[in-house]
């Protein structure tokens, strides 16, 4: 059988180390961190991405000087401290095969938290503001530019010390070192502003600095963003000639090329982009920069699947390929696709709920997929049971697909039975939505991993007492989901009241004026907003909360909001559904309880939430065998805490 992956696993010298393949894991903040270093939850994360195939694993940000905190959660490089962490880590992902290099970083104005919980003092080369997070940093001296220039160099020192194969200076997404190259954040007068030479300036002495305290064999490379979707941080042209001249200095030996910015909301949409952006679409961005250079150009955003790294790398756009959330969804995808076992990997659904949105509400990494990520230390290891039982799910949704998963993998005999012909419960609704069509991934991966695990399953198939009698499990595991609910308002029994299913069942013909009352203010909200404005609807979305999709990650938050937005819908905040008669809805603010009246609507559509579907918690309230409920049946939720109940039952079992 011929390889369909040659260029992806062929090996990469890059001075000192060796990749064993193009793909690599970026920089990522997981919040595994111990402390202010790498602990054990941190080394289980990245071992088994090790252990997974990967070529290179890139650590997350080490801060290079106390002014360079980006959060509580970081590693402190700028002391000896991290050291040890650092050398566990290093050792850890070496015994694998597998490459591994160090973040240097420092945020300039772009500060997300403070340590403590006050505002933060931020530092950048000019008192230029930050948009997105409102930060007016203070002017850098000269003295504290040197500071921080010999805090790279140490901090390299350390990580090098500690084993490391490299280190990466991180220019990218409007950090520091963009700061002082962007022609309009740096407005300073001296040495460090200007002309172009002297905004390079401080990147020149950053590279000359760590190579005087680090081997000839330590690789050194850059991070650095050149798309413009910040009106502030540098063109494509800039970025590149930036790149440009750093080549010809020597210091560098590899341009890691990525897409967005921390300084604008716009910006930060780009930094971890949803399913509505396409895959691999910042590969015309690293073949401009590769063109330019002579050292090897990574790339990284949207690269999902060992077929758009193998056409990337064959294209000549780049030379590495960052698969990041590819091996959150699944660590083993190197060997997989090394394997030509591309159908058995988990492909990554890009939804931003565990993994960027984990991080982005002070919770470590994981995936809705796939939750034994962040976990590892818990769930790495699939343990075999004691003694094999016989296993009923009832439900097919994703609550039930990973719950059979995981207790056939370790060794049940398992049988699931879905009500319905069609397994995926609510995520077939998702994925009907416009631009959602990637979230039916789940379904597809998960059916395919039932497979491999050797579950059974029975389609059309309703389970009740007499079923579970007739074939006498072991134990029952219910994941029978939830239904719309229908509050008990005023006016809600007229044919003019429907609910977000039947739209998307495409049961019902709403008419030419719509209000979406949405209580959970999350995608089923914005979703049938974007739906019905699409097709020519007159459509006004009432949130209870702040704004839609409010319970959301925010960068799919907010490039959503703005989409409907764009197509004339009105949203209302703070507005709670009251009642309806003939063509009026009675909402309510939900802070003075004054009225809102919104009249000239055909028909009222509610996403006021789910009510939990279990008729078997009572039929089987007797019954001698184990039973337990997961998922929607348990308490309506999101996919992400179905699959965390199944994996934590099944695990148990």
């Amino acid at each position: 059988m011929s390889d369909p992956f040659p260029t992806l696993f062929s090996p990469l010298t890059i001075r000192g180390a060796t990749l064993r393949n193009r793909i690599f894991s970026t920089g990522h903040e997981t919040l595994l961190v111990e402390g202010t270093a790498p602990g054990d939850a941190l080394i289980a994360y990245h071992e088994a991405r090790a252990k997974g195939g990967a070529g290179l694993i890139i650590v997350e940000i080490g801060a290079v000087h106390p002014t360079g905190v980006f959060n509580a959660d970081s590693i402190l490089a700028y002391n000896d401290d991290c050291i040890e962490g650092y050398a566990r880590l290093a050792e850890a992902v070496h015994a694998h095969g597998c490459c591994i290099f160090g973040q240097l970083f420092h945020p300039g104005r772009e500060v997300f938290s403070s340590v403590d919980g006050a505002a933060a003092h931020a530092y950048a080369p000019s008192a230029v503001p930050n948009e997105r997070f409102h930060i007016m940093p203070q002017p850098m001296s000269s003295d504290l530019i040197a500071e921080i220039v010999a805090g790279y160099g140490d901090a390299a020192a350390r990580m090098r010390k500690a084993g490391l194969d490299g280190v990466e200076i991180v220019g990218s997404h409007g950090y520091l070192p963009a700061q002082f190259l962007s022609p309009r954040v740096n407005l300073r007068g001296d040495e460090y502003g200007g002309s172009g030479e002297n905004r390079l300036r401080f990147l020149r002495e950053v590279v000359a600095d760590i190579r005087a305290k680090v081997d000839d064999d330590t690789v050194v490379g850059m991070r650095i963003t050149g798309d413009g979707t910040d009106a502030e941080m540098l063109t494509l042209d800039e970025a590149g000639e930036a790149c440009v001249a750093l080549d010809v200095d020597g210091g560098l030996d590899y341009f890691n090329v990525i897409a967005g910015s921390s300084g604008t909301l716009g910006g930060a949409v780009h930094i971890v982009p949803s399913m509505f952006i396409e895959a691999g679409y910042v590969a015309p961005y690293a073949a401009a920069i590769r063109e330019k250079v002579t050292k090897p150009v990574f790339v990284a955003g949207r690269i999902n699947q060992p077929q758009i790294a193998e056409e990337i790398l064959a294209k000549g756009q780049a030379d590495m390929c960052g698969m990041t959330r590819a091996q959150i969804c699944d660590p083993e995808l190197a060997n997989k696709a090394k394997e030509n076992r591309a159908d058995d990997i988990r492909a990554c659904i890009a939804c931003n709920q565990a993994c960027i949105g984990h991080m982005m509400t002070g919770y470590s990494i994981s995936c809705i997929q796939r939750p034994e990520t962040g976990r590892e230390l818990i769930y790495g290891t699939r343990k075999l049971a004691a003694a094999p039982r016989r296993i009923l799910v009832a439900g097919g949704g994703p609550a039930g697909m990973k719950a059979a998963c995981v207790a056939a993998e370790r060794g049940h005999a398992v049988t699931l039975y879905e009500a319905g012909g069609r397994l995926g419960g609510q995520v077939l609704l998702a994925q009907s939505l416009p631009n959602r069509a990637e979230f039916g991934g789940l379904v597809t991966n998960f059916t395919r991993e039932m497979e491999l695990a050797g579950v059974t399953v029975e389609r059309n198939s309703p389970v009740d007492r007499a079923l579970i009698e007739r074939e006498a499990p072991d134990a029952v595991i219910v994941a029978t989901g939830a239904r719309p609910r229908r509050p008990a308002l005023e006016g809600l029994e007229s044919e003019h009241v429907v609910d977000a299913w039947q739209v998307l069942r495409n049961e019902v013909n709403v008419g030419a004026s719509v209000l979406v009352a949405d209580w959970r203010c999350d995608w089923i909200g914005l979703g049938i907003a974007e739906k019905l404005a699409r097709e020519g609807c007159r459509v006004r979305l009432a949130v209870t909360g702040f704004t839609s999709g409010q319970m959301l990650q925010p960068y799919i938050r907010d490039q959503w909001t703005t989409t409907v937005r764009e197509l004339g819908v009105e949203i209302i905040p703070y507005a709670r559904l009251f009642g309806m008669d003939d063509d009026t809805v009675y909402l309510q603010q939900v802070i003075s309880d004054k009225a809102i009246v919104c009249e000239e609507v055909d028909t009222l559509i509610l996403a006021v939430g789910h009510e939990r579907v279990a008729p078997l918690e009572a039929e089987l309230a007797d019954w001698s065998g184990e039973v337990t409920l997961i998922g929607d049946c348990a308490s309506p939720r999101t996919v992400e805490e179905a699959t965390l109940d199944a994996l934590k039952v099944a695990s148990e079992i």
